[in-house]
């Protein structure tokens, strides 16, 4: 199968994600500064979950420039990491509307724990199809960040019921260690 459908599909669900979650931003009624203040917690969880899913967009377009074909697994695992995603706008609007609480807080790692699953998933459906010595299999490697990542949101789901700022400031970690792209397959292919 050619992967040029299964990457305008997926560029294509990742727009719309981010298009719902810019028209939840609700217009202040008034004109002065002051109005955005109540609207603080709604736009920083929007900007963290803005980054989240450009970094989902940009690994995903490097992990399937990788790939030299597409099967039936690798499209289901596409499928599962898309639909993970697709609720990143509902946990963004829960969380921000809520300011932080705890239960949302939570949730919000819940979505962001099963996401990252789900790409290590499709990460793993992808080298398996290619073969462990692939150029894409060597350029994972230990994939430390790919590991470490959902630990960190493990950690942080029951500490949002402690204290939400630090489940924030993990899931605020986890963003800055992906910002930039996965190097590792850029460089590799680059060769």
């Amino acid at each position: 199968m050619n992967k040029g459908r299964l990457e305008a599909f997926s560029d294509g669900v990742m727009a719309i994600l981010i298009t719902i979650m810019v028209l939840e931003l609700k217009i202040p009624h008034a004109a002065d500064v002051h109005a955005l203040a109540p609207l603080a917690p709604i736009f920083l969880t929007y900007v963290l979950s803005y980054v989240y899913l450009g970094i989902y967009w940009t690994n995903h377009h490097h992990l399937l420039h990788a790939a030299t074909r597409i099967d039936g697994r690798i499209l289901w695992a596409n499928l599962h990491l898309l639909f993970w995603l697709s609720l990143v706008p509902f946990v963004t609007g829960w969380m921000g509307e809520n300011h932080f609480a705890a239960t949302p807080t939570a949730v919000y790692g819940a979505v962001l724990l099963a996401a990252g699953i789900a790409y290590v998933l499709l990460q793993a459906a992808i080298i398996a199809d290619e073969g462990p010595r692939s150029k894409l299999a060597i350029a994972i490697g230990r994939d430390l960040k790919g590991k470490i990542s959902p630990v960190i949101y493990a950690v942080a789901i029951p500490l949002a019921f402690v204290r939400e700022w630090i489940a924030d400031a993990l899931y605020v970690a986890v963003a800055l260690m992906w910002l930039v792209p996965d190097r590792r397959i850029e460089s590799r292919f680059r060769d």
